[in-house]
Order: structure tokens, then C-alpha cells, then sequence
């Protein structure tokens, strides 16, 4: 037996386990949908960047083995399989069940054949909004552009009089634009609120943009291009140009999986034209791109259909409790009582906001300096950044322009900063920096003052509603000399990076993690009860997990919580014994990094911002935070406990691989209800804290 799990093979377990969500009856139907739609969506990604890398090897005629004993082509033929089966339960649950539960209570999906009324209105409303902005595109030489992730439709016509273009027949593609929405809107003859599916529109009444053709087929496709390269960071050109290329680049990539809605000639002549073999095609029974649906769980008036509301509760800090800021304060004032942590998304991200929107109207501060890596549309960050610059402030962005799928994104909003006036640092050639970080200086009656903020999560208002995160603000001195000390090797040039307090990567996070573990093992072999708790998103570094095993031989109790990847192998004897793994799928996208050693009794507790990978651990600017103060580190111990008491949406792995959902039996523990309870209740526990202290 392999003490590795594949990590490609282990990324679809994780899938599986949001279809699990979306396959729960006792969930209201459009929070089973969006679990569909989030299963959709990272499909989407797998394939257009880890099958993306996995069909470079098979051309590249790669067969060295992973950690697992699996080739490349071994690799991609089991994930094959496995996505395969996964997507035909994805449209079973979606056609099957959630569909005949959102008509049940009110919310019909139309599809063809259509009833009169439906079809005259349907009929009309394309041809009125539809057919004007539709492009027919002929498939011959020069290829037309067949951009990835949208549908498109397919016709293959004969002319039904004299043929101007020649030959029998000719194949032409429709895109439906982003412009429009697939979703169409309409009222049935019984009262019914209704969609209908542009798709399905497109192939019924698309030969008005073929006067004088009949169509012999159609059918609906979309394809899957290759997303994963990277600029080339050796380039002397405008960075920000070449990163444009990247992004352009997408659009033309080879192309590395076509979904289609029909058999029939089409898609073999889709297949030769995209240069696709048979195994990089896949039939949909269903509508293609189920990301789209998103949009009915927005819909206003039907809550009853929807999870109960989850409110994000004010920090007592900056709210109430004992500690309520005395009217007029700014956040610095509230700051320079102690540290703040921020539980996201129960606690409201409002406090980051409002960190820089007083750093730029509070006429002392005379510095801003942050490091963005993915951010929302409309920012009201980006907007106080700008403002900050605008009022006279030294403003510094660090824009991380390497953030897939979003560096067009941050490219808009860098212009953005650059015309205000900020100064725009693009971050590091050949690192990407995905430390979460803000350095606000102050100036105060007895000097300069650092104020700082630090995360496990992104500077997204929109996010941060739906990431479980932790977010950190002190202004404690010498972890503000680290953080001055980072954006100086961020911004300039640095050949020693002296940390106090801080753990940066590539530089040492990696070397302070295998010493952590270490330690834990070497005071366990010394009779002391060894003891280790994390969290993150994916454990995938071999030298980790040799450490982790080794710790478990020398007796550790290890818990990990690893939401996504884990190519660990718990349970086994004689290895791992002493390693239990679970992960949570629930409401929340479970998003921070927590790490807590025993230490033989004097504990010790870090955030992070980097999963325990060899690209966050090696090929990344990240941080490693260590928490200082008692009471919050007795939160966060706190926090992290509560995922390894979870029994209603945790699932626990096996020494077999199998992912098993544990059962609740009669004393059912949901960590992220009693974290929402816990924010709740905060000015209570604040009080009580208060008064512990003050009895000493």
C-alpha cells in the first residue's frame, strides 16, 4: 500500500463531498443548487488546469510515478472515470431532484416541447432580443475564435434553394454572449414564476440567422482550453502587458475537453476542427454549464426555498461589550487596547473596511501600505485606497497580478489606483505573493505608530461573507519591524530578511513547520503528552507529511482538519496511526489556516495564509503568524477544537482513501452553527473575560 493518496484523484473526493451537499434531501432546494453549481464551477477549473497538465505529460510522453505509484496517463484514465461518474449523479441530482422540488414550491424550469402560450412568447422574446445581438459564425478557414467556458450552439445546414457558398452542407457555431442572460424570465398561464433556457431557444428557433439553410443537425457545446501556464517573468517588456497576454492567451489555448448535448456529425466535425480525441469529449444529458443557475438563488420572495439566513455579527470590539468604543473613536483608538481578532464570516468584515477608510480620512496617518491578491468588482477598499492617495496619504499597493482567473480583474483595478495616485508594486518574478497583509503608520504623541492587519483569508468584501476566515489587527511592535521589514523585499530589494515574530515564505515557513512538528515528537519521545491541531485547505508537501508520520510513531495525537486536498494516509499502523483527518463541507467555504502545537504544555497557535503545499511553501510570498495574545489564542484553540467535534457535517478518511460522513447520532454538533451562535452571544463572553481578568 502507497502512504501517499494521489492528489489529482484526492481533489475529485472533495468534489464529491459538495455533490454529497447538493444530494441532501433535508437541504431547502436552492441551497441544494448551490452546491450543484459550486460542484459545476470547480469542475470547470479542474479540467482547464490539473487534466490541462496531466494531457501536456501523456503529449510530452511523461511516465514517472507520484507519491501515489500513478502515471500521468495512469492518473488522468482514473480521474476520467471517476469525473464521469460524478457528473452523471451532478445531473441526476440537479434533473431529478432538485428541479422537481423547486417547481413544487413555485420555481418552474421550462423545456421544450414547449405549451402554446410559452412558445408564441418565448418565440417572440427571441427573435425581439435575441437574434439582434447573435453572431453566426462559419466554421472554415480562417477558424473562428471558440472561447473557453461559454456555450455555444451548432448547426449543421443545407441550403434549401441554390447553395452561394458551395458544397452540400456547412457547419456554423453561435456563441451566446455573456451579455445575456440564459436564464429568461416568464410567467406561465397558471401564475407561476418560470425560466426557460436560452439554449434551448437557440437550437428551436436559430435558423433565423440562416435565411434560406435548413438544419440537418444542432446541438449545443461547450469547450475546456488550457489554463495552466504562466507569464513569462523573464520578459523586459511592461509586465502588466505581458500578464495581458496570459489572459488573451486562455482564449486560444488548446483546447482540452469538449462537452456536447446531441450525437450525431457535429460533434465528430467539432472534434477534428478543435483537433479533440474521443476521450476529451463527454455527452451532457442536461443543460451545460450548471454555474449558470446561480442566478435563481438570488431570486427575491422565495426564502422558503433557500437556507435560513445567516447573520455576521458586529465585534464587541468595535461594537459593544465592555470594551465599546467610546463615541467618536477611530479604530486606531480601539486598536491600541489590545489585539482584535475577526472569526469571518460570523464576525462582519465591515471592521476591515472601516481599518482603511479612517487610515485615509484621519488626517495623522501618513502612510498605507498592502498587499492585494484578489479582491471584489466594486471595492470599497480599493475606493478608500484611492481616496488615501487622493487626500495626500504615501499609499503602496503590492498587486498580485498572478491570481488566476482573476488577473484581469486586478489589472482594472491597478489602473485604478495607479491614476489616484498609489504606488503600484507587481509583486515578485517568479513568486507569488499571497500573504494577506496592511501596514497603516500613524503618526501619535510619542512617535510613529504601526497599525497592522493580517489574514488568513482575501481583502473581498463579497467573499468574506461566505469564507471562514480569521483576521488579525494589533499594533504590536515587533511584529510591525516584520511586516516593515516584508514590504521592503516586496517593494525593493532585500538579501536577509530578519523576522522577530513572523515566518515568511519561501524563506523559512516550511523550515519553522517541519521544526514545529519535530519538537512535538522529540518532547513526546520524552514522556510529555504530544499533541498537534491544523487546519487549512490542502496538504499535499511530502517532507509534511514524513514529518507528521514520523510524529504520529513517536506517539503525537495529530488532528487535521484538511477541507480539500490531503494526499496523507491516516490510520495506518506502525505510520499513522495516531493521524485522524476530517474535512467540513457546509454552508460556509471553510478558508482558514490554523495551526496549534502543545509544546509540552506551553501552547502555541499560528495563522496562516498558506496551505501546506510545496507552491505555498516553496514558490510563495505567505506568512506564518504566531498569536501573542492569551485570550485570543484562547478563541482560536477554541475555534479550531469545535471541527474536530463536529459530527453533522464533518467526513473522516480512512486508511482505504474513502472519505466516510460521520454519523450524529443523539448529540448532533454543527462547528459552524456554534460559531454562529458564538459571535451571537460575543459581548457576553467579552464581559465575562473582562471580569475573569480583573479577579486575576
Amino acid at each position: 500500500m502507497s502512504v501517499f493518496f494521489n492528489r489529482e484523484l484526492s481533489w475529485i473526493d472533495f468534489n464529491e463531498r459538495v455533490l454529497a451537499e447538493a444530494g441532501r434531501r433535508g437541504l431547502p432546494p436552492l441551497e441544494r443548487l448551490r452546491f450543484v453549481c459550486i460542484a459545476a464551477s470547480n469542475l470547470d477549473e479542474f479540467f482547464m488546469v490539473r487534466m490541462a497538465a496531466l494531457k501536456r505529460a501523456i503529449r510530452h510522453k511523461e511516465t514517472k510515478k507520484d507519491e501515489s505509484g500513478l502515471s500521468p496517463r495512469e492518473t488522468f484514465c482514473a480521474a476520467a472515470k471517476k469525473i464521469r461518474s460524478l457528473i452523471d449523479r451532478l445531473y441526476g441530482c440537479f434533473l431529478d431532484e432538485i428541479i422537481p422540488a423547486l417547481e413544487k414550491g413555485g420555481m418552474c424550469f421550462l423545456r421544450p416541447p414547449y405549451k402554446t402560450d410559452e412558445a408564441e412568447y418565448l418565440h417572440s422574446f427571441f427573435l425581439r432580443e435575441i437574434v439582434p445581438v447573435l453572431t453566426p459564425l462559419r466554421l472554415e478557414e480562417p477558424p473562428p475564435q471558440i472561447s473557453s467556458g461559454r456555450v455555444y450552439g451548432a448547426f449543421l445546414l443545407r441550403a434549401s434553394h441554390e447553395d452561394l457558398f458551395g458544397g452540400d452542407e456547412h457547419v456554423s457555431i453561435v456563441e451566446i454572449p455573456p451579455v445575456l442572460d440564459r436564464l429568461i424570465r416568464l410567467e406561465t398561464s397558471e401564475g407561476k414564476l418560470c425560466w426557460a433556457l436560452l439554449d434551448d431557444l437557440l437550437l428551436l428557433w436559430g435558423l433565423a440567422l440562416f435565411p434560406g439553410y435548413l438544419a440537418v443537425e444542432s446541438m449545443t457545446f461547450r469547450v475546456h482550453r488550457d489554463a495552466d501556464f504562466s507569464v513569462d517573468e523573464q520578459r523586459d517588456e511592461d509586465f502588466v502587458e505581458a500578464m495581458e497576454e496570459v489572459i488573451a492567451g486562455r482564449e486560444t489555448s488548446r483546447a482540452i475537453r469538449m462537452v456536447y448535448s446531441a450525437e450525431g456529425v457535429l460533434k465528430n466535425r467539432l472534434a477534428a476542427f478543435l483537433n479533440l480525441e474521443a476521450e476529451d469529449m463527454d455527452f451532457i444529458g442536461g443543460p451545460l454549464g450548471l454555474a449558470a443557475f446561480r442566478s435563481l438563488i438570488q431570486v427575491e420572495g422565495y426564502d422558503r426555498l433557500k437556507a435560513r439566513a445567516y447573520r455576521h455579527y458586529p465585534h464587541p470590539a468595535f461594537s459593544g461589550g465592555e470594551t465599546m468604543p467610546v463615541s467618536g473613536e477611530s479604530i486606531f483608538d480601539i486598536l491600541r487596547r489590545g489585539d482584535v481578532l475577526l472569526a469571518l464570516p460570523y464576525h462582519s468584515f465591515d471592521p476591515v473596511v472601516r481599518f482603511f477608510e479612517d487610515a485615509a480620512a484621519d488626517p495623522q496617518v501618513v502612510s498605507i501600505k498592502t498587499a492585494l491578491y484578489r479582491t471584489s468588482g466594486h471595492s470599497p477598499i480599493i475606493a478608500a485606497l484611492e481616496q488615501a492617495a487622493l487626500n495626500g496619504k504615501h499609499v503602496t499597493a503590492v498587486v498580485e497580478l498572478k491570481a488566476r482567473f482573476d488577473e484581469e480583474r486586478n489589472i482594472i483595478w491597478a489602473n485604478r489606483l495607479e491614476r489616484a495616485g498609489v504606488i503600484v508594486v507587481y509583486g515578485l518574478a517568479h513568486l507569488k505573493i499571497h500573504a494577506k497583509i496592511s501596514q497603516i503608520i500613524r503618526r501619535e504623541p510619542d512617535g510613529l505608530r504601526r497599525y497592522l492587519h493580517l489574514s488568513t483569508g482575501n481583502y473581498n468584501d463579497k467573499t468574506a461573507r461566505f469564507y471562514s476566515d480569521l483576521s488579525l489587527f494589533t499594533c504590536q511592535g515587533e511584529i510591525g519591524a516584520d511586516v516593515t521589514s516584508l514590504f521592503n523585499l516586496l517593494t525593493g530589494y532585500s538579501s536577509q530578511l530578519s523576522m522577530k515574530k513572523l515566518i515568511p515564505s519561501p524563506a523559512g515557513l516550511k523550515v519553522k513547520l517541519l521544526e514545529l512538528i519535530d519538537r512535538e515528537a522529540k518532547r513526546a519521545r520524552e514522556g510529555a503528552p504530544g499533541k498537534i491541531m491544523a487546519k487549512m485547505n490542502a496538504l499535499v508537501d511530502r517532507d509534511i507529511v514524513e514529518a507528521l508520520y514520523r510524529a504520529s510513531q513517536a506517539g503525537v495525537n495529530i488532528l487535521l482538519n484538511v477541507r480539500g486536498i490531503c494526499t496523507a494516509v491516516p490510520g495506518v499502523e506502525g505510520l499513522s496511526r495516531n493521524i485522524r483527518i476530517v474535512s467540513i463541507v457546509g454552508h460556509y467555504l471553510e478558508h482558514s489556516r490554523i495551526m496549534y502545537c502543545n509544546n509540552g504544555g506551553a501552547e502555541e497557535i499560528f495563522i496562516s495564509s498558506a496551505d501546506w503545499m510545496p507552491r505555498n511553501l516553496e514558490r510563495r510570498v505567505e506568512l506564518l503568524i504566531p498569536l501573542l495574545d492569551e485570550k485570543i489564542k484562547a478563541e482560536v484553540k477554541e475555534i479550531l477544537e469545535s471541527y474536530f467535534k463536529d459530527n453533522t457535517q464533518a467526513w473522516e478518511l480512512d486508511t482505504s482513501g474513502v472519505w466516510k460522513r460521520l454519523d450524529a447520532g443523539s448529540e448532533p454538533f454543527s462547528a459552524q452553527d456554534y460559531l454562529t451562535r458564538r459571535a451571537a452571544c460575543e459581548p457576553q463572553r467579552q464581559s465575562e473575560f473582562v471580569v475573569r481578568r480583573s479577579q486575576g
